[in-house]
């Protein structure tokens, strides 16, 4: 081999570890860099030995070298890149699952509660013997046997409000009737046909209705407090 093509066989060589190396250092944070400079300035040194016709071609050969060197980095950088939003991605979307599962069951558990609600209300009116009138005293005892113990007062509420417990109660205008102030008053019958007079029907029309349309008790009464009536 030629002292030339050895040379230049040696500049590039030299050039391509320079580059490796700044590559290298530049991603550690290390101070390889001050080698990087000391290193060119030998490559500069080498070229320089070689004739100016034949100095472009191992340059060229350099170049490409250190555009490989470089392009293999990126594609590094670019790999952890993806990998990172690959994992948060899936992260978050293991959160959102937890949620809509922690929700679904949340709404089960409420419906599960409601149903048994109903079931209780359905059961226990039936229970109590008619009598020919009720004192306030009695029609809320019976009350507090018929509605869950945690939506008791929220019933209560609506009750105090809409009838002062008279399970007799009439609106002159509108006609609503009994504790809860049914309107029509004959939607009552649909928890039997005693409602003009037994107040245990009553309140198992008013529990059902309250759950039916607001959840429960206390979510009529969250509404009635806004709107006055529910």
């Amino acid at each position: 081999m030629s002292r030339i093509s050895v040379r230049g066989f040696a500049v590039a060589s030299a050039t391509a570890v320079t580059a490796v190396g700044s590559v290298v250092g530049v991603a550690s944070g290390s101070t390889a860099q001050n080698n990087d400079v000391e290193a060119t300035a030998a490559d500069a040194t080498l070229l320089a030995d070689i004739p100016v016709g034949q100095q472009a071609p191992v340059q060229t050969a350099s170049l490409t070298q250190q555009a490989d060197v470089q392009a293999i980095a990126a594609d590094a950088s670019a790999k952890k890149d993806a990998e990172e939003a690959a994992r948060k991605a899936a992260a978050e979307t293991a959160i959102a699952k937890k949620k809509d599962a922690e929700k679904a069951a949340q709404e089960a558990k409420e419906r599960e509660e409601q149903e048994k609600a109903t079931t209780r209300s359905t059961r226990d009116a039936s229970d109590f013997p008619v009598q020919g009138s009720y004192t306030v005293s009695q029609v809320q005892a019976i009350a507090r046997q018929i509605v869950p113990s945690g939506q008791f007062q929220c019933f209560s509420n609506i009750v105090n409000h809409e009838s002062t417990w008279n399970y007799q109660a009439v609106n002159p205008s509108s006609g609503a009737y009994g504790l809860v102030q049914a309107l029509p008053a004959g939607k009552m019958a649909s928890a039997g046909a005693d409602w003009r007079t037994n107040p245990a029907t009553q309140i198992k029309w008013g529990l059902n209705y309250m759950n039916v349309r607001y959840g429960s008790p206390c979510g009529a009464w969250s509404y009635w407090q806004v709107n006055h009536n529910y």
